[in-house]
């Protein structure tokens, strides 16, 4: 390994540059061949793990090494595996909160009673929460170990919490899992803290006799899973059951660990204090939430518990589709959570769904040109993505009487080609399809390239994409003189919104912001429930794009070129020269710093600057 990594660092030295792919492999394929053996000596993703284990734990021989930091930061860039992960600015950590009873019963919806609803055991992020009990701290210390193994920065983080209707939860388990979380980035610092109280929590959860090695889960889970599928006893019920959700079982562990997943604000308040200036600051908190479940007072305890972005499940906005899969709410609702959403300074990530029951290729067309178009909506981003078919739902009959079926490959790629055209420039699609294993669909689509294809299809037809993801910057490199501001002006049911964005050559984004200027009926009609007075505007995003930069780090790329404060700078013109007399910013704790330093002061539920 260590004789790979000369050669590769040779390599770097001749040219003063990262090797590209081609040039990494047949040096990595050189050294297998000398070494005789029946498997590969040398792995790409075994040898920056292994440079990081001499350069911490053997100081005295990699300094042998004669590395200087130019040389480090390209062998990072040749070694890193999967550079995607963070080439938008941020480096994203997905956990998972614990199983719980669903407030809905929607026909679609997998019924895994081994994972909150909707979710199934077998997808990457289900994997991990399964194997740490669904423990905030032990879910993020270890994703951030697996990306600082891969190459990766992980001082700017963004904490994705997944499992269903977060407000289902108890609001003590609420406030535990986010103090968990702030207190797994402050701990990041020192593996010897982290290795410590990762053991004995570790500890903590075998002692209370709860298993997380798949074949246990599989056998425990087995003969329940097996009644829920065949329609003899329901989801809720059954995971009541088996984690003790707010009742008391003998003998269930979970009893025993709803005793330690409790905490209080304040100790959540110190936490997030002191991750203002740690070394892996949170810097975007998202939960997932139901339309129905969004209402001004779980808003502002979202704020309080540091949230930024909301994901909702919205999968249609037809009243006879909704109907037709059981989703239990109506679109009056939705727009209601959009509404407060906005004013509240959320981010929206909305869910939506194709190939529903009732659903043909023109009525998803038009239902999503609806969403991304009418002023009650207007998603900041899109979870786009097909009807799965997964056995014990309520779908499986629908398809063996004839009436649902799956989109033909050509009818799915087509839809989403159209659906891709018509998202304005603001709103940005972050995914096409689930985590699902091929293995759990039992029809429908199973190929993880589909955004590929779709892409390949706009290649044919050489019309102009506008959304966000197939604009970002990523990898490239823009000089500020390339760059030009472009502001985007658009209505919604109760604000008018500028995309501010930094645009470079061929149309690609390096850095955007969100302006939200609330419409003064809105606000004088709901005053009593809102957060903000009169005349005040608010930020709800800035994001520079480029690949991630260290804290207190010149970045390359986008990032660390003062782009993020030229935004702010031009939005609070914007909002000034429209009669406002304030404007907010629904900062992430780990930004706060930042926002002081541009003049903002901290003001309630946000940090508010006088204009």
């Amino acid at each position: 390994m260590e004789k790979t990594l000369h050669n590769i660092l040779g390599e770097i030295r001749r040219t003063n540059a990262p090797l590209a792919p081609d040039a990494l492999d047949r040096i990595i394929r050189a050294r297998n061949r000398e070494v005789a053996g029946p498997v590969r000596y040398v792995a790409k993703k075994k040898l920056l793990p292994f440079y990081q284990e001499a350069k911490e734990h053997r100081p005295e021989h990699w300094r042998t090494w004669g590395v200087s930091p130019a040389e480090e930061a390209l062998l990072v860039r040749t070694l890193q595996v999967k550079p995607r992960r963070t080439a938008s600015g941020v480096a994203t950590v997905t956990v998972l909160t614990k199983p719980w009873p669903c407030s809905s019963a929607c026909l679609y919806c997998p019924n895994d009673v081994r994972m909150p609803k909707s979710y199934l055991h077998d997808e990457p992020a289900c994997q991990r929460a399964e194997r740490n009990w669904f423990d905030p701290y032990l879910q993020v210390t270890a994703r951030l170990r697996t990306l600082h193994q891969m190459g990766h920065v992980t001082d700017k983080v963004e904490l994705i919490v997944l499992g269903g209707t977060w407000s289902d939860y108890p609001e003590a388990y609420q406030i535990w899992y986010m103090h968990e979380l702030f207190r797994a980035l402050n701990d990041m610092g020192c593996e010897t803290a982290v290795e410590r109280e990762s053991e004995t929590r570790r500890k903590q959860y075998r002692d209370a006799g709860i298993a997380c090695e798949r074949d246990d889960l599989a056998n425990w889970a087995a003969e329940a899973q097996a009644r829920v599928t065949a329609g003899d006893a329901s989801y809720n019920e059954t995971v009541r059951s088996l984690y003790a959700c707010g009742t008391h079982v003998d003998g269930n562990g979970w009893v025993a660990a709803a005793q330690w997943q409790t905490a209080t604000f304040p100790q959540l308040e110190a936490l997030q204090r002191k991750n203002e200036s740690t070394e892996h600051r949170c810097v975007g908190l998202v939960v997932e939430t139901r339309p129905d479940a969004v209402t001004p007072k779980r808003l502002a305890t979202l704020r309080r518990l540091g949230c930024t972005k909301l994901q909702m499940g919205i999968q249609s906005l037809d009243e006879r589709i909704l109907a037709a899969n059981h989703r239990g709410i109506g679109v009056d609702r939705m727009q209601q959570a959009f509404e407060l959403a906005r004013i509240f300074g959320f981010k929206t990530h909305a869910h939506f769904m194709t190939n529903l029951l009732g659903a043909t290729p023109e009525s998803d067309a038009a239902d999503y040109r609806r969403m991304v178009e009418h002023p009650a909506f207007k998603p900041d981003e899109i979870k786009l993505y097909p009807c799965a078919l997964v056995d014990g739902t309520g779908l499986v009959a629908h398809w063996r009487d004839g009436s649902w079926r799956p989109y033909t490959e050509q009818e799915l790629v087509n839809l989403l080609a159209e659906d891709v055209l018509v998202t304005p420039p603001f709103t940005r699609i972050s995914r096409m399809i689930r985590d699902i294993s091929a293995h759990d669909i039992m029809t429908g689509n199973k190929k993880v390239n589909l955004r590929q294809l779709v892409d390949l299809e706009l290649a044919k037809r050489s019309e102009p994409v506008q959304e966000i993801r197939s604009r970002e910057i990523a990898f490239g490199a823009a000089a500020n003189d390339e760059l030009s501001l472009s502001e985007i002006a658009y209505e919604t049911a109760n604000t008018h919104e500028v995309f501010l964005q930094w645009v470079a050559p061929g149309n690609r984004i390096a850095g955007f912001l969100r302006l939200s200027m609330p419409n003064a009926d809105y606000i004088d009609a709901h005053v009593t429930a809102l957060p903000i007075d009169a005349g005040e505007a608010m930020i709800r995003e800035v994001h520079v794009y480029g690949r991630v930069a260290g804290l207190h780090q010149g970045g390359e790329n986008a990032q660390h070129r003062g782009l993020g404060r030229m935004l702010i700078e031009r939005a609070c013109d914007i909002a000034r020269e429209n009669g406002y007399t304030a404007i907010n910013v629904i900062s992430a704790i780990g930004t706060r710093g930042y926002y002081r330093k541009q003049g903002f002061t901290d003001n309630g539920l946000y940090q508010q600057r006088s204009l």
